[in-house]
């Protein structure tokens, strides 16, 4: 493609840099959704209602129909049956082109209209008697606004006629009797129309298990490299004193580890000890008590002298990490830092200057803490809340402040969305992996029900009962007010990620509250979303905490982190406007005391398959893995893994669900490159990745 500014690029030109269309081999990976016969000729009289076919005729009447509503109508006669054309939207060229005599090729869905057989705005060509069929199957591409087929499949050929597509893949890992990649890309663009369909679309054809293979080997490459790339690198060995801080901090803790958690510390510490980077992610279901396991590692890193920050997606979740640690460390001699976007200035500058001058041993908050002006005098240890929460460039930011250090700081990311195996193995084949997979004694199951909201009035007297007894209620809306700007639009403010804003037509908390302050009179209804200044947050949850507030009407602010054991009821309104993810964290809120507690799901008709899917996977289980593995087939592992920031998919043809043995097979070959053909492996990985591979380190 020609090296122009895009304010000088034709229409389809910017719309091709917007699919990511840049280079020969851009076009040539960018593959078919789906394929149109053009190979073979139906006759009208053998034409059934919702048949999809192509049709060849004479043009024997050519006219604009006012009647109803203006459109061009054609008559066209093979062979003295008649199919009647009906273009509701259409250009005096048309009507001129498609002249009485003029012999018209046409595609379309037919049906049976007022008139006999008809086609609504079918795909025509002028033709002659002797004009040949296509010889292989017609490639419809994925497209956007401004990028006709006809141009795009014009630019994919050429794209394909141009592409360096020599073998780059050592033939020893190519598993035998599948097409090179020439053969298959060429294959999959313009099949032959003898090939089955099916194995076209369920990409079980040999050329499409290529394809798959091709990308996953690159992603494996390389995780692999940035495993290898780490393991040059130097980092300062963390090794907790006899009777030091760790044990003091285990001694004076209220409660006894579990197994799990006492596994993963163990490991983790054994990592830290070492004088190579630890890049671990720490996986565990909602309340399995990740941040105990955070505070002791913690624990270890400052005890052998170095500082430690713990970094969370949201200003609320960090001070729910801060009261806990404070609480523990604190009275231990730890000196505590805390830095967020909304500190003043006078303060922030005070928190500033503990950091640098390594007073604070452990600092905590929110993407404030890898801002320019943050500089640590000995940083040990970092530690990433919800890391999945990050936008995949602010994740890069953190690596890239860190390497600055001459030794580089430990790595340990946390997750309370557990991620499912297969997707462990290939987007986080870089990183080693702990898990608790065991809960807390003394947790209660949650029982979750799914309504339609013409129930409400029936939630809200429940609300009384339990409120009544004691107990607390959480209700959570998905938007603020009438603006519709929604948390995460107040976060992009603040620089956070984004997430998708609800459309308008959804109740608000605002509303909301009103209603149920008004229905529970004397039980006192809290109001918490992302717009209150950072202070009144602070004081809400504190009543609500203490028990002042008996209903806390939130947005998704209470997705993580907030620990009430005496709340037992989650309502969760317009549920299936919600990710699964989210949905679990939610319901997490409650279930963490002693009570038997419920959540409810309130949702708006009619459901959409996925959202029918999303509340189905809530009400089957409670299973974070379970709900793990369903959420990444409904949305992919783009969305599920936080890099939709990365502007395109990490891995485009693979299917978790279907290629597992792939997987395996792709992590075998990669580790054979990297050892025998270590210029094919960088080959291959410029080839499919290009600049993505930093956003697969991130």
């Amino acid at each position: 493609m020609p090296d122009k500014s895009p304010s000088t690029l034709s229409i389809p030109a910017k719309a091709m840099l917007k699919l990511g269309l840049e280079r020969d081999i851009d076009l040539a990976l960018h593959l078919p959704l789906r394929y149109e016969d053009e190979t073979r000729l139906t006759r009208v009289m053998d034409l059934r209602d919702g048949d999809t076919a192509q049709v060849e005729g004479i043009v024997r009447e050519c006219r604009v129909d006012l009647r109803q509503r203006r459109q061009l109508i054609v008559k066209l006669d093979d062979h003295g049956a008649v199919l009647l054309l009906r273009f509701i939207n259409f250009y005096a060229s048309q009507q001129k082109a498609w002249a009485p005599g003029v012999r018209l090729r046409v595609r379309g869905e037919a049906r049976h209209g007022f008139f006999g057989r008809e086609m609504v705005h079918p795909t025509v060509k002028v033709v002659q008697e002797d004009t040949p069929l296509a010889a292989s199957l017609t490639p419809v591409y994925p497209t956007t606004a401004g990028l006709p087929q006809a141009y795009l499949r014009k630019a994919v050929a050429a794209g394909l006629a141009r592409a360096p597509l020599f073998e780059v893949l050592p033939p020893e890992v190519v598993p035998p009797g599948w097409p090179s990649l020439r053969e298959s890309l060429r294959f999959l663009h313009h099949p032959s129309p003898e090939v089955s369909t099916f194995t076209l679309e369920d990409h079980s054809h040999p050329a499409w298990m290529r394809l798959k293979f091709e990308e996953l080997v690159a992603q494996q490459v390389s995780q692999r490299q940035a495993r290898m790339e780490r393991a040059h690198l130097k980092a300062p060995a963390l090794v907790g004193q006899p009777g030091g801080l760790h044990e003091r901090l285990l001694a004076v803790l209220p409660f006894q580890l579990t197994t799990a958690q006492r596994r993963v510390t163990e490991e983790i510490a054994a990592d830290i000890a070492r004088p190579m980077p630890m890049h671990r992610l720490l996986q565990g279901d909602v309340g399995s008590g990740k941040t105990v396991v955070a505070a002791l590692a913690a624990a270890v890193a400052i005890d052998a002298g170095w500082q430690c920050a713990l970094m969370a997606p949201t200003e609320i979740l960090a001070e729910q990490h801060l009261r806990k640690l404070v609480s523990w460390l604190e009275p231990l001699g730890i000196t505590v830092a805390w830095l967020t976007g909304s500190l003043k200035s006078k303060a922030k500058r005070e928190q500033l200057a503990l950091v640098a001058s390594g007073q604070a041993q452990l600092v905590v908050g929110t993407h404030a803490v890898i801002q320019d002006q943050v500089e640590f005098a000995r940083l040990g240890l970092a530690l990433i809340d919800e890391q999945h929460r990050f936008g995949v460039a602010q994740r890069l930011q953190l690596r890239r402040k860190l390497e600055d250090q001459a030794l580089e700081p430990h790595l340990l990311m946390m997750s309370a969305t557990p991620i499912p195996r297969t997707l462990a193995m290939t987007y986080l084949a870089d990183l080693d992996v702990s898990t608790i997979d065991e809960l807390p004694p003394g947790r209660t199951p949650i029982v979750t029900k799914v309504f339609s909201d013409n129930r409400r009035e029936e939630v809200i007297e429940r609300i009384r009962e339990e409120a009544e007894r004691g107990r607390q209620v959480y209700w959570v809306c998905p938007l603020i007010d009438e603006t519709q700007e929604s948390d995460e639009a107040a976060d992009t403010r603040a620089g956070r990620e984004t997430q998708r804003r609800p459309p308008l037509d959804l109740s608000n908390v605002t509303q909301t509250h009103e209603e149920l302050s008004g229905a529970l009179a004397g039980q006192g209804v809290g109001l918490l979303h992302g717009r209150l200044p950072a202070a009144e947050k602070a004081e809400v949850m504190a009543r609500f905490s203490a028990g002042e507030l008996k209903v806390l009407v939130a947005t998704t602010v209470i997705e993580v982190g907030v620990d009430v054991p005496n709340a037992s009821l989650m309502v969760i309104e317009h549920a299936e406007r919600f990710g699964l993810s989210q949905l679990h964290q939610l319901r997490g809120r409650v279930g963490r005391g002693s009570v038997a507690s419920v959540c409810v799901l309130l949702y708006s008709a009619p459901l959409s398959d996925q959202g029918k899917a999303r509340l189905k996977a809530m009400a089957e289980t409670t299973d974070g893995f379970e709900i793990a593995r369903r959420d990444l087939d409904i949305r992919g592992p783009g969305e599920f893994m936080g890099s939709r920031q990365s502007g395109a998919a990490l891995l485009r043809f693979a299917d978790f669900g279907q290629d597992e043995d792939l997987v395996h097979q792709a992590g075998e070959a990669a580790q054979v490159m990297l050892e025998r053909h270590p210029h094919a492996a960088q080959e291959h990985v410029r080839r499919w990745l290009g600049g993505k591979a930093e956003y697969l380190k991130a």
